[in-house]
């Protein structure tokens, strides 16, 4: 039997912001479809369980600290990925912040804080990995986390709305700029998953008793749910596709 088209056997991928929640299950997926794994967050000792997922599945995985906004310690982090793996072949820019404030009290530190985490950390990861594709010379993808806000305005969320629609467009640019390079950009935009990050909003049931009915397969999304996306986004099933956003959201954006 042939090698699959959805095969990531032989590939290394860097996984941002993968101590939990969605990057982690991301993480988990592309080792599942034969990737080893760079993981980061903020530290070290937050990674230690999805290293274990990772090397449960059979697949190496090396950990560092970083900070998405510190651009010298993305340099750092490419190299020492080369250094450990001898390449890069997939970046995924999981990690983002939010916060909820009415959009009159948010202040300088707020709005850099979302935004540089969001957005500005995430082109220069995207840089740093293209710089060392370009070296390789055999093309790579690379995945950003976008939003439902990257399409919809959601009141009191004005800073993380404007990040991640920057990030949809930067998106499209840079798959249009790097697309001669081998270099595919793509994206996915998660709906409504209950993660730490998000999970305030969970403890309300009436807020998750509005949010259900205006999802049509009527459930918030799992961990599960987001692998196969991003494992198709960084395969070569998805080899003529670049530029593109992929809502995985039950239904969401196509209901409203």
């Amino acid at each position: 039997m042939g090698r699959s088209i959805f095969s990531l056997t032989g590939k290394v991928a860097i996984v941002t912001g993968a101590s939990r929640g969605l990057g982690q299950a991301i993480a988990v997926a592309l080792a599942e479809a034969g990737a080893d794994l760079f993981i980061t967050a903020r530290s070290e000792a937050s990674l230690v369980e999805t290293r274990a997922k990772v090397v449960d599945r059979g697949r190496k995985c090396h950990v560092g600290a970083q900070d998405v906004r510190d651009l010298t310690s993305i340099a750092t982090t490419v190299a020492r990925c080369r250094e450990v793996f001898g390449r890069i072949d997939i970046l995924v820019n999981n990690a983002g912040f939010e916060n909820v404030s009415p959009s009159v009290d948010v202040d300088e530190a707020l709005w850099d804080a979302i935004v540089d985490t969001n957005l500005k950390g995430a082109f220069f990861w995207s840089q740093a990995v293209a710089r060392a594709l370009s070296e390789q010379g055999e093309g790579g993808s690379i995945v950003n986390l976008c939003s439902l806000t990257s399409y919809v305005g959601i009141p009191t969320a004005v800073p993380y709305t404007s990040s991640k629609s920057g990030l949809l467009g930067m998106t499209r640019a840079l798959a249009s700029e790097w697309a001669t390079a081998g270099i595919r950009v793509n994206a996915i935009a998660p709906g409504y998953f209950r993660t730490a990050m998000t999970d305030d909003f969970y403890q309300d049931a009436n807020w998750q008793d509005r949010m259900i009915s205006k999802i049509p397969q009527r459930r918030f999304g799992k961990d599960d749910d987001i692998g196969g996306a991003v494992v198709f986004l960084c395969s070569e099933a998805s080899a003529y596709v670049t530029g593109h956003c992929i809502p995985v959201d039950g239904g969401f954006l196509a209901s409203i």
